[in-house]
């Protein structure tokens, strides 16, 4: 398994964009996403500079039903 790449929320956000995600609305600095054929949604924070924790990042590919090379790939 490789390991969790260092991201800021917007690239994030652009990699979840290219897997079929869209942002639904924003609520203060956290950006909320969702693909229409599923039930859950992703909130991923955008701090201006900021990386998000590898714990957070690695939680949200799970949710996304991700793998973390599939992520990688589409950075």
């Amino acid at each position: 398994m490789p390991k969790i790449p260092r991201t800021t929320g917007r690239e994030a956000i652009t990699a979840f964009k290219k897997a079929g995600f869209e942002v639904v609305r924003v609520n203060g600095s956290h950006h909320i996403m969702k693909k229409k054929d599923r039930r859950f949604r992703l909130s991923v924070p955008v701090h201006a500079g900021k990386t998000l924790g590898t714990g957070l990042l690695k939680s949200l590919i799970k949710t996304a039903g991700l793998t973390v090379d599939e992520f990688i790939k589409l950075l």
